[in-house]
């Protein structure tokens, strides 16, 4: 299902890239943040990829989602309202702390970071997006046992994609205060990607930025963002792109001095850096 529906709307993505990069083209004097060549091939370069890669592990995702929804006795009308506005609600909140721990854990950034490593920001750079999404999966298998059906699932998922797509934009400025109070808008993304301290590890909401203001991890957008990462990679290379991360990981673990250390490489920030240690 998930794939039917990002099939169909691939179209409208590419459309969407066009019209952004006509608007730049023709309709301002900020070229400099618009599109580049290179960095929007190298970010068509990582969506194709996610695709051919998202269209096996599709399958193995479905298996263990079908398992789950076997096992529980729990069944979920699909004919009621209520049952997608639970879907709606559930969905949202796994992928707040899917992305969340994506950026906590650096095993886990090492696969996320792909999406932020490009220094533009516009519809292009949405679909910038890992070759390795096999760690998703146990965030939406509580969903299967609470007893709502695996094609439902996917199908919500195509649909916070898609949302979100649309959020990679600098073309819209801020949206209506009400909106803007419950639901991610391209302001509240573009702090996401932002590199500046104040914003760094904020508004991980999908379509909902509610989650953000609970948990204590939303920020307004204030000065302007510079995007990319703190320590940018400088490179189109898809492969080192797409496995660059897990390459750095590697070398800082067989550099370690003890396995306590071996395993905050993996677990902890992708900032982490063991004490020193004194010389006396």
């Amino acid at each position: 299902m998930t794939e039917y529906v990002l099939v169909f709307a691939v179209p409208v993505f590419v459309l969407f890239v066009a019209l952004e990069i006509a608007s730049y083209r023709f309709l301002s004097d900020e070229s400099e943040l618009g599109y580049t060549a290179w960095d929007t091939v190298t970010s068509l370069s990582m969506g194709l990829g996610f695709l051919v890669v998202e269209a096996f592990w599709k399958i193995v995702t479905l298996a263990a989602l079908a398992g789950v929804y076997a096992l529980t006795p729990v069944r979920l009308d699909p004919t009621s309202i209520w049952t997608w506005v639970l879907l709606f609600v559930a969905d949202d909140l796994a992928y707040y702390w899917y992305h969340r721990s994506h950026h906590e854990v650096r095993i886990l950034w090492a696969s996320h970071v792909v999406h932020h490593s490009s220094r533009r920001y516009n519809l292009s750079t949405a679909l910038r997006q890992p070759w390795t999404p096999f760690t998703a999966l146990p965030f939406w298998l509580p969903l299967a046992a609470i007893g709502i059906p695996p094609w439902m699932i996917f199908f919500q998922l195509s649909v916070n994609l898609i949302y979100q797509f649309f959020l990679h934009t600098e073309r819209i400025d801020r949206m209506p205060r009400w909106y803007e109070a419950v639901f991610n808008t391209p302001s509240h993304h573009r702090v996401h990607h932002g590199t500046q301290q104040v914003y760094l590890d904020r508004n991980y909401g999908g379509i909902l930025i509610v989650w953000d203001r609970l948990f204590g991890t939303f920020e307004p957008e204030g000065e302007r963002v510079i995007y990319g990462l703190t320590t940018n990679i400088g490179t189109y290379n898809p492969i080192r792109v797409a496995f660059g991360e897990y390459g750095k990981i590697a070398r800082a673990v067989r550099d370690a001095s003890c396995w306590r250390d071996r395993v905050g490489h993996l677990l902890r920030g992708p900032g982490w850096a063991p004490p020193v240690k004194s010389v006396t």
